[in-house]
């Protein structure tokens, strides 16, 4: 099955501007096990989306949606960041636009990689409970709680919704470049200042715990105090008017089987999240 269960005619990996990349990896997670089985859940939802956008009166899919084969490296996070970066980076030679899907947060760190060198100007931006700015953690530089530490090393980044940290971390946190979950929760502001450090292109890590588990249980490590899904959104939908989103990736699912909303809800995001990068260039269907 492919992203969004879509015919040939639109997921073709020669006709299609879009390639989803699933990751299966969680091999560094510390709590709650199960991400590696987040790709293929969000795979599986997505084919119960509608396709039109109500919101933008636009079907994104007609860009053409390719569901690339998952990147399986395990043996170590060290060699999974590098498997990844190479398939990033071979599908971006191609001129295509990759969306990352994992798996736990520390699949992010090679395709992030190969976004900074293909673009220039760009910023990265993570919208996750988590700082995830520890330069080491449990004996690995490649751990998914040293995700931003390792992106910080490639381009300048901006973090927001956080609402947990070590306080280690808080010794490194960059000062008009992190939003916290509170500042988020009592105005406006923030939003003007987000925006005006952002460049012309922009990556964005989205993990799935930046949204509040009243909607979104099925991560590894929820948080209180999280995103709702019109807030999220409107982030994005801001975000892309800003600046041009040159790629991204969603990570941090952990399907429960009991309950499916959460698999929707991801899948859901990524699909909006693609509209809002291509809105400019989708073609209108007559009606």
């Amino acid at each position: 099955m492919n992203f969004g269960d879509l015919p040939e005619q639109y997921s073709t990996l020669g006709s299609s501007k879009i390639v989803v990349l699933p990751v299966p990896y969680d091999g560094t997670s510390t709590w709650i096990k199960g991400a590696d089985k987040g790709p293929q859940a969000i795979i599986e939802a997505s084919g119960n989306m509608e396709i039109y956008d109500i919101e933008t009166d636009s079907e994104v899919h007609l860009l053409g949606i390719h569901t690339a084969d998952p990147v399986l490296e395990n043996k170590s996070p060290e060699d999974m960041t590098k498997a990844v970066y190479k398939e990033v980076k071979k599908l971006l030679g191609r001129n295509k636009f990759v969306v990352t899907i994992g798996g736990e947060h520390s699949i992010s760190i090679g395709a992030i990689q190969a976004h900074t060198e293909k673009f220039t100007d760009l910023t990265i931006i993570q919208i996750d409970a988590h700082a995830d700015l520890r330069d080491e953690y449990l004996g690995s530089k490649y751990n998914h709680a040293c995700v931003m530490a390792r992106a910080r090393e490639f381009a300048p980044t901006v973090q927001i919704g956080i609402r947990s940290m070590s306080v280690e971390e808080s010794f490194v946190t960059e000062p008009g470049r992190i939003f916290y979950a509170r500042d988020i929760n009592q105005g406006e502001t923030w939003k003007y200042d987000m925006l005006s450090v952002l460049s012309n292109n922009v990556y964005i890590t989205f993990d799935l715990d930046a949204l509040d588990p009243s909607i979104m249980p099925s991560t590894g490590t929820p948080e209180p105090g999280g995103l709702h899904w019109f807030e999220a959104i409107e982030i994005l939908r801001r975000i892309s008017e800003r600046s041009k989103i040159v790629g991204f990736d969603v990570v941090e699912l952990c399907p429960n089987p009991a309950s499916k909303a959460s698999d929707f809800l991801a899948a859901k995001l990524i699909y909006k999240l693609l509209t809002y990068s291509f809105i400019d260039q989708i073609p209108k269907q007559g009606k």
